[in-house]
């Protein structure tokens, strides 16, 4: 059911405590999911009590909050559990472009939710009653080219470390695209199983077609505290642990990603120090080490001035350093002119939001868009001055073995 806003009649929700569920992903009943999990715990949905395509436009926040207040504002609620995530949930993908069309937010029928060693589910109206079928492998997967070919998106690259270089900006981040075909339709469950398994420390999501596993968490709303990890700045994984080591330690002292890394950082810290009465960032980036890459990781945490819900501090953010450039508004035009491709929700925030203004969200790379026999993988990385393209196409397409990996198994 689609609800248009101004046009809602309440919702009737309950939450109940249950016991543990075990892998919360088996318990999602059919190949169009939501989900949001990280070291098996978070939240998967099903069914959809309301539904809307966000416009597009600098205000799009602004307006899903608004709509999401008028479906869940007098929402009829009996909520056993009160804690971040209980009650009434949207799970909700936004566009990376704020002009492109494709945002979306979702409140399921029934979400059934794992944390700190308590579980729950919650329903909106009816049970809602779900046949559970088999899950399917897709079968061969073949590939292609997406809107550019390899050599095109290295000359890309180039012509971005020249605007880079002659000082019209720091950095850029800059995106391509891979067309996956099976055999048969892709279901997002096999997916998520495979990347909640191989990739735990990340959030491994799906909404609304756009499925991944992202390391990067843009911002987590818990009451006043919030809570962001900033990314920049990637190695690929050695080919044993003395070669992991040295990488590692190379990252680390890499002026390039550490530029790149302090850009990111300034970025956030600049956007959220208006919002925040305290805001901690530390001194030196760490290494977050994952099956397949090696970031430059930064936990920034702080505590909010006022009554600003998740979806307000991800208006502020969005789009960081970390995915745009710096400076973000001449990086937009670069990426505009440059990238040849429509990003849809890759590099976007997605994730949830609760009626109190909790939630997580992240930035949704590592990701593909499934439809029926067809997934759009995307990858990117952060473009310097001195990048090489042929380093950052290596980069690229490191960063696709995840959600090839997720198809392929």
């Amino acid at each position: 059911m689609s609800v248009a806003l101004g046009t809602t009649r309440p919702l009737p929700v309950r939450t109940t405590p249950v016991g543990d569920p075990g892998d919360l992903l088996a318990s999602l009943p059919r190949t169009a999911p939501y989900a949001w999990i990280r070291n098996g715990e978070g939240l998967v949905g099903w069914g959809e009590a309301a539904r809307v395509a966000v416009p597009p436009g600098p205000g799009r926040f602004a307006w899903a909050r608004r709509w999401l207040a008028s479906v869940l504002g007098d929402a009829q609620v009996h909520d056993d559990v009160r804690t971040p995530g209980s009650g009434a949930v949207a799970f909700g993908s936004f566009t990376f472009d704020e002009d492109a069309h494709g945002s979306v937010l979702v409140v399921p029928r029934a979400v059934l939710a794992r944390r700190d060693g308590h579980a729950w589910l919650t329903t909106i109206g009816d049970a809602p009653l779900e046949t559970f079928t088999p899950v399917r492998d897709p079968g061969r997967i073949s590939y292609g080219d997406g809107s550019l070919t390899a050599p095109e998106w290295e000359h890309v690259v180039a012509r971005a470390a020249r605007r880079i270089r002659e000082g019209e900006l720091e950095k850029v981040v800059l995106a391509r695209d891979l067309v996956a075909t099976a055999e048969r339709p892709i279901d997002v469950r096999l997916l998520l199983s495979r990347l909640a398994a191989r990739y735990p420390e990340c959030y491994t999501f799906s909404v609304a077609g756009l499925v991944g596993a992202t390391p990067e968490l843009l911002i987590r709303r818990t009451g006043q505290e919030i809570e962001s990890l900033v990314l920049a700045g990637t190695t690929a994984r050695g080919t044993g642990p003395a070669d992991d080591l040295a990488r590692g330690a190379a990252l680390l002292a890499s002026a390039k990603d550490r530029h790149e890394h302090e850009c990111a950082i300034a970025s956030v810290r600049q956007t959220l120090s208006p919002l925040c009465s305290s805001l901690t960032t530390p001194d030196e980036p760490e290494l977050l080490v994952l099956p397949n890459v090696q970031h430059l990781a930064s936990h920034v945490t702080g505590r909010l001035a006022d009554g600003a819900s998740v979806l307000d501090v991800v208006a502020a953010m969005h789009p960081t350093a970390a995915v745009g450039g710096t400076p973000t508004k001449t990086a937009i035009q670069v990426i505009r002119e440059l990238e040849g491709m429509n990003r849809a929700g890759y590099a976007g925030p997605v994730g949830w939001i609760d009626a109190n203004g909790d939630g997580e969200w992240g930035i949704a790379l590592r990701s593909g868009q499934v439809q029926g026999r067809r997934a759009r993988l995307f990858a990117g990385g952060g473009i310097m001055g001195d990048s090489d393209p042929a380093a950052e196409l290596a980069e690229a397409q490191a960063k696709f073995r995840v959600m090839q990996y997720a198809l392929e198994g």
